[in-house]
């Protein structure tokens, strides 16, 4: 009995590690939303999520980028039309939101959804002039 005990209570002392979300996930989740993250406590960036795994980011600057997400290696990598290398982030849930952590690494990069932001997404049209 002691050792069912000692064993529960060693398996109860492990972290609780969250699961990274899988593609299938992450589209369910996010397709048809539009999220904001924060970094560090402030508004960081916005992105929609649309059908067939495209995407829209921007940094709140007026200036969207379209792109498209794909699902490689556990981690969801987003490649958008300024930019031809992905970056690649691992997504777990909260009970705040979704957490994405650049390519997986605790050191890297963290951004949170953000909760109740009073904020549209606004995209300016293409620059023109002379």
């Amino acid at each position: 009995m002691w050792i069912r005990s000692l064993i529960l209570g060693s398996l109860l002392a492990q972290p609780v590690v969250a699961q990274s979300l899988s593609g299938a996930e992450f589209d369910a989740y996010t397709r048809g939303k539009t999220l904001f993250y924060d970094f560090g406590g402030t508004t960081y960036g916005v992105e929609r999520y649309l059908p067939n795994r495209r995407v829209v980011w921007s940094f709140l600057d007026g200036d969207c980028k379209e792109g498209i997400w794909y699902e490689q290696n556990g981690q969801i990598c987003f490649v958008y039309e300024d930019r031809t290398d992905p970056q690649c982030w691992v997504f777990t849930r909260s009970s705040q939101g979704l957490i994405a952590q650049f390519e997986g690494n605790p050191e890297a990069t963290e951004l949170y959804e953000a909760a109740d932001v009073d904020e549209d997404m606004i995209c300016y049209g293409p620059e023109v002039g002379v």
